[in-house]
């Protein structure tokens, strides 16, 4: 079982940047794949950023390359999602999900996490 606590949304302009945090427990963090997915009203929920579980590989949607940074701190069993350069259209509920597959590999889509925490609401104002 693993908990997953987003924190570090809200409401900022366009250009704009925010860090969310995403804290976790109950299993060895390290053995965990780690992902952000976000979803806008209306839409489906997409992939945003992933990240291996020793930290050594990343991917993001093009959408966000360039923009937004993943990285993980074992050590305080902790996944961050930077956000920069912020667009009305990053306006969304962002999650953040582990995989305990125990695969090397990234995860991608959302049918390879098994927990999801409760989101995070990010809005980016024109």
């Amino acid at each position: 079982q693993v908990q997953l606590v987003e924190s570090g949304g809200g409401l900022v302009q366009t250009g704009g940047s925010l860090k969310l945090s995403c804290a976790a427990s109950g299993r060895t963090f390290s053995s965990n794949r780690m992902g952000w997915f976000r979803q806008a009203p209306g839409k489906e929920r997409e992939s945003v950023a992933a990240i291996t579980r020793s930290g050594g590989s990343t991917y993001y949607a093009d959408s966000v390359k360039g923009r937004f940074t993943i990285s993980r701190d074992n050590a305080k069993n902790t996944v961050y999602l930077q956000m920069n350069s912020l667009k009305p259209e990053d306006t969304a509920v962002y999650y953040c999900a582990a995989s305990i597959s125990g695969s090397y590999y990234l995860g991608i889509h959302a049918y390879e996490y098994d927990y999801w925490g409760q989101g995070t609401q990010v809005t980016v104002s024109s």
